[in-house]
C-alpha cells in the first residue's frame, strides 16, 4: 500500500516541482533539460524493456516512424504541422494515462524493493512533470491539472482493477505508444522550446 501511495504522490510531486520552479527567474532552462533528459528515458522505459525481453524491434522502428512522420508533414506544411502538434500531445498525454491505467494494474503484483520502488517513483514524477510542461503553455493551468488528475485517477481505477487490466496480448498497445512516443519526441525538441520562451508571465487561467 505504502508503494502504491508514493505512486499516487509522485505525478503531483513533478507538476509541483515544474511550478516551483517556473515561479524562479532563469529556471525554464532547467526544466526544460530536465523534460529533455526525461522523455527520452521514459521512451525507454516503456520501449526498451520489450525490445530487449521479446526480441521485437517493432517499437523502436514506430519510434522512428513517429519521428518520421511529423518531419515529413512540417516539411509539407508548417500549418498542417502546428495542428499535428496539438493532436500528438493530446494523444500523448492519452498514451500516458494509459500506460497510468496498466501500471495500477501491475503496481500491486510486482516487487516492492526499495531500487524499484524509487526507479517506479522517479519515472511518474518525470511523467507529472512532463504532461503539465507539455499542457500548462498551450491549455493553461486547468488542462494541466486535468491531465495529471487523469494519470491518478487512471492510475487508482488500475490499482482496483488489478491484473484483471493486463492484457495478455499486447503487441498493438506496444506498437501505439512507441509510435506516439516517436511523435512527442520530435514535438518536444522542435517544437517545445517554442512554448516556453515567453518566462514566468506567460501562464494561462
Amino acid at each position: 500500500m505504502l508503494q502504491l501511495t508514493a505512486v499516487l504522490v509522485a505525478p503531483a510531486i513533478g507538476a509541483v516541482l515544474y511550478v516551483v520552479l517556473h515561479r524562479r527567474p532563469g529556471t525554464m532552462r532547467v526544466i526544460d533539460t530536465i523534460v529533455f533528459v526525461a522523455l527520452p528515458l521514459l521512451i525507454a522505459w516503456q520501449v526498451l524493456p520489450h525490445v530487449w525481453l521479446e526480441r521485437q524491434f517493432g517499437p523502436l522502428l514506430a519510434v522512428g516512424a513517429g519521428i518520421g512522420l511529423l518531419y515529413l508533414l512540417e516539411r509539407i506544411s508548417e500549418t498542417l504541422a502546428r495542428h499535428t502538434d496539438n493532436a500528438t500531445i493530446v494523444l500523448a498525454v492519452l498514451a500516458m494515462v494509459l500506460h497510468a491505467l496498466l501500471e495500477g494494474g501491475a503496481v500491486l503484483v510486482g516487487p516492492s524493493s526499495v531500487p524499484f520502488t524509487s526507479a517506479l517513483v522517479l519515472h511518474r514524477v518525470a511523467v507529472g512533470l512532463l504532461v503539465w510542461w507539455l499542457l500548462e503553455p498551450r491549455h493553461g493551468v486547468r488542462g494541466a491539472l486535468a491531465g495529471v488528475a487523469a494519470i491518478i485517477v487512471a492510475t487508482v481505477i488500475g490499482a482496483l482493477a488489478g491484473t484483471e487490466l493486463l492484457p495478455d496480448e499486447h503487441a498493438a498497445l506496444e506498437m501505439y505508444q512507441a509510435f506516439i512516443s516517436g511523435s512527442l519526441l520530435h514535438v518536444v525538441l522542435h517544437q517545445g522550446r517554442r512554448d516556453h520562451r515567453h518566462g514566468p508571465g506567460h501562464a494561462h487561467g
